[in-house]
């Protein structure tokens, strides 16, 4: 499933990848209608139906992603409802063992996400995960999105990787799609990620899993000394 003796770098997304996609579903479909009707004196259902066909509109470009955008369309402040329900944000299973088994293995580990700065720099503070990475990318410091062709080129020269030594981790299918159309070598898609939602199915071409202990064996292996 992945090759590990041909890798020397990994990119993880981190919402639905490295972390439980539950604390941005809710947030986006429970949480924001919720407080928004609050403010403008609706029921959260009505706001939902007001928010949700605003949300899907901008799906695959960085306006989706962007707390900026949504604080000025909604004229609310994104960030401070986010930290609202940081309690929700939390780890997927087995991702500390896979993030240190990487380092054990010598491999170069980067988080590459279309998370704005604000809610990324809440998420790193609620569970220290860019204390088991290498290096950690917002795509908002490059102007577009993942799903993007020209997001590939633009992060080779800020993170300079070998794009056919290198393995994506990600729950978005478009995303690792475009990461193979830029030449990544490998890919590997996850399936399962929102702790409350039936996973996904797997991607027709791309190898699939729902967690980490699945690919661990492999990892494993590699870090261990010859003759072990």
């Amino acid at each position: 499933m992945v090759n590990w003796s041909c890798l020397d770098t990994v990119f993880l997304d981190m919402d639905g990848t490295l972390l439980d996609l539950h604390y941005d579903t809710h947030f986006w479909l429970e949480h924001l209608p919720r407080r928004y009707a609050e403010f403008n004196n609706l029921t959260p259902d009505q706001a939902r139906n007001m928010i949700i066909p605003m949300i899907q509109a901008e799906r695959g470009s960085l306006n989706w992603y962007c707390t900026d955008y949504w604080s000025d369309r909604l004229s609310l402040n994104i960030s401070e409802l986010k930290a609202e329900v940081r309690d929700k944000i939390a780890y997927r299973p087995h991702v500390k063992p896979f993030l240190e088994a990487l380092r054990t293995a010598g491999l170069r580990s980067v988080i590459v996400t279309n998370c704005h700065p604000d809610p990324l720099a809440l998420k790193l503070h609620k569970t220290g995960l860019d204390h088991l990475v290498d290096d950690v990318i917002s795509s908002h410091n490059l102007g577009k999105p993942k799903e993007a062709p020209e997001f590939w080129a633009d992060l080779l020269r800020i993170q300079p990787h070998e794009p056919a030594r290198t393995l994506m981790v990600d729950d978005s299918f478009p995303v690792l799609e475009s990461a193979v159309s830029a030449g990544i070598g490998q890919c590997l898609a996850i399936l399962a990620p929102d702790s409350q939602i039936v996973p996904h199915r797997a991607h027709p071409s791309i190898p699939s899993i729902h967690h980490f202990d699945e690919v661990m064996p492999q990892l494993l292996k590699r870090s261990m000394p010859s003759g072990a």
